[in-house]
């Protein structure tokens, strides 16, 4: 089945809303969260699964086990109940939430993108917990709602696959790394992180490394 980015987008827009705004508070309160979450898909893009591995809100991991959401191996503290935009997650910890916001502060720097952490003035999941929005401002983006583009993605993934040739064993083809490039809900190749275009340069790409056996001969299905 074809990849239709829209209709993704709405369906994980909709599960997030059922998730994470309480059913059993004030109608006037819920209109506040349901609007919050629509002002944070239009500055941040839509509802996803997980990210790319190269994408800045979880890049800092060992390469060696690569994650596409956001965890204490990424650097984060005190993440609970959370769901994920294009740039940005929603963490709701039974707290104050301050161990998010400090774990985020203490991550390196990096050029390419800010991330930042603050309290949401809105209830989300359940009364008692505390919402966190962490958001991923990119240097080089004016829109962050937007698909990151070749000139980003490109270099992001190269930067996190090259140096793994120094201790791989074998080449992984497009079809298994497709998650960790595109990030999901995906295609075959595009995802609402990536256009067509971009995932098929990156595809070219990948392959021209593989065609190297710089990481190994290719792993036998």
């Amino acid at each position: 089945m074809a990849f239709r980015a829209d209709e993704s987008a709405q369906r994980g827009f909709e599960a997030v809303k059922n998730y994470l705004v309480p059913r059993d508070i004030e109608a006037s309160e819920r209109e506040r969260s349901e609007k919050k979450l629509l002002e944070i898909v239009s500055e941040y893009g839509p509802v996803v699964d997980s990210y790319p591995s190269w994408h800045p809100l979880v890049t800092h991991h060992d390469d060696h086990h690569p994650l596409t959401v956001p965890r204490e191996e990424c650097g984060y503290k005190g993440l609970d109940h959370t769901r994920y935009f294009l740039n940005a997650f929603i963490t709701c910890p039974y707290d104050d939430g301050q161990k998010v916001i400090d774990s985020v502060e203490a991550l390196p720097f990096s050029s390419i993108a800010t991330i930042t952490a603050e309290r949401l003035d809105v209830q989300l999941y359940n009364s008692n917990a505390t919402p966190i929005l962490v958001c991923c401002d990119w240097q080089n983006l004016v829109n962050h709602n937007e698909m990151i583009p070749a000139s980003l993605a490109v270099p992001l993934m190269l930067q996190k696959e090259v140096p793994c040739w120094e201790w791989s064993q074998c080449g992984e083809d497009w079809e298994t790394m497709r998650s960790y490039f595109l990030g999901s809900p995906h295609g075959s190749r595009s995802s609402l992180f990536v256009s067509q275009e971009t995932g098929l340069a990156m595809k070219k790409i990948w392959n021209l490394l593989l065609s190297t056996e710089m990481f190994g001969p290719m792993r036998s299905r």
